[in-house]
C-alpha cells in the first residue's frame, strides 16, 4: 500500500545510516520525491541536501533580476526564412540556447502534455511503481534521480523516460493516463525537430538535409519532469547546472518557470512565454560539427538548470 511505503521510507532514511543505506531505501520505496512530500516531512532527507559550500556556489550567483524577453533570443518560425535563419545562426553562436514560437505545435497538444506528465506523477504511487526502473533498455521507464546511485547528493525531482524513435514503444507499453498525448506529442516534436535540423544546416552554410543524414534527427528520447513542493528549497535543487549530452533539446516549460541559463557569467532566466519552445544546443551536435569542420564550430553551448 502507499501508506505504508511512506512510513517504511521514513523510519529507514535516519542519520544513522550511510549515504548509500539511505539512497537503496529511497529508491526501493518507488514512491519517489513526490512520495517524500506526500509523507508531510518538513526537513528533507540529507540524500537531497548540498553541502554548504556547494550551496553557496549554486545559490551564490544572483540571477539577472527583471531580466525582458528579448534577452532571451525569441525567433518567430513563421518569419521570411533567410531572417529565421540569420536568427537561428547568430541565437546559436551568442547563446546557444533559444526560444521559438509560431512553431505549427497547436497550444492543445502543449497543454495536454504537460497536464499528462502531471497526471503520472500526481496518480497513487501503486499506479507508477510498475514503471519505476532503472533498467536504461526499457522504452519506457519512471525514476528520480537517473544518476541516483552516482551523484553526491541527489536532486529534488521525478522523471519519466520514453524512447519514442527510432524504435518506438507498443502503446500499451506506455502508461493509460499519459498515452494517447505522448504518441501525440513526440509526431508533432519529429517534424518540428526536422524542421530544426534544416535551419541549423543553413545556418552553418550546410545543404538543408546535412544534419539529417547524419542522422541527428533519428532518435526521439522525451523527459517527462517533475518537482514536488520542497519544504526546504534553500537545500537543495530541483536539477543541477549541467549541459545537454544529446544533439539538440526541445523544452516545454510551464508557467511556473524556474529555468535558467549561464550566459557571460550570469545565471539568467528563462521567462515562460504562452505557445513558446525552448530550443537548447547540446554537446553532440557541437561534437558533430566540430568534427565536420575539423576546427571548432560557432556554436555555443550552454550551461542550465531548474
Amino acid at each position: 500500500m502507499v501508506g505504508s511505503s511512506k512510513i517504511e521510507f521514513q523510519r529507514e532514511i535516519t542519520p544513522e545510516n550511510d549515504r548509500q543505506s539511505e539512497v537503496q531505501a529511497f529508491d526501493e520505496t518507488k514512491a519517489g520525491v513526490k512520495g517524500i512530500f506526500d509523507a508531510g516531512i518538513t526537513k528533507i532527507p540529507r540524500i537531497f541536501v548540498l553541502e554548504q559550500q556547494q550551496q553557496q556556489q549554486e545559490f551564490g550567483t544572483e540571477p539577472i533580476s527583471g531580466i525582458s524577453q528579448d534577452r532571451i533570443p525569441v525567433i518567430d518560425l513563421q518569419g521570411q526564412r533567410e531572417e529565421v535563419i540569420a536568427k537561428v545562426s547568430s541565437a546559436s553562436a551568442e547563446w546557444g540556447f533559444f526560444q521559438i514560437v509560431n512553431h505549427g505545435i497547436p497550444a492543445s497538444i502543449l497543454d495536454n502534455m504537460i497536464k499528462g506528465v502531471r497526471q503520472f506523477h500526481e496518480q497513487d504511487t501503486e499506479g507508477k511503481k510498475p514503471y519505476y526502473t532503472r533498467d536504461t533498455t526499457k522504452k519506457m521507464s519512471y525514476n528520480s534521480n537517473f544518476d541516483l546511485h552516482q551523484a553526491q547528493e541527489a536532486s529534488w525531482r521525478d522523471s519519466i523516460y520514453v524512447v519514442m524513435a527510432p524504435d518506438p514503444p507498443e502503446p500499451e507499453e506506455l502508461p493509460e493516463v499519459c498515452r494517447d498525448v505522448i504518441i501525440e506529442y513526440a509526431e508533432f516534436m519529429m517534424r518540428l525537430a526536422h524542421i530544426m535540423f534544416e535551419l541549423l544546416s543553413e545556418a552553418l552554410g550546410l545543404k538543408p538535409d546535412h544534419l539529417k543524414n547524419i542522422d541527428c534527427a533519428k532518435g526521439l528520447f522525451i523527459l517527462g519532469h517533475y518537482y514536488p513542493p520542497c519544504p526546504e528549497p534553500e537545500c537543495t535543487m530541483g536539477l543541477r547546472d549541467h549541459t545537454d549530452s544529446g544533439f539538440l533539446t526541445i523544452l516545454l516549460q510551464d508557467q511556473i518557470g524556474g529555468l535558467q541559463v549561464l550566459h557571460e557569467d550570469q545565471w539568467i532566466d528563462v521567462p515562460f512565454l504562452p505557445g513558446a519552445l525552448i530550443v537548447n544546443i547540446a554537446d553532440l551536435l557541437q561534437a558533430s560539427i566540430s568534427c565536420m569542420n575539423h576546427q571548432p564550430c560557432s556554436i555555443c553551448i550552454t550551461f542550465a538548470m531548474i
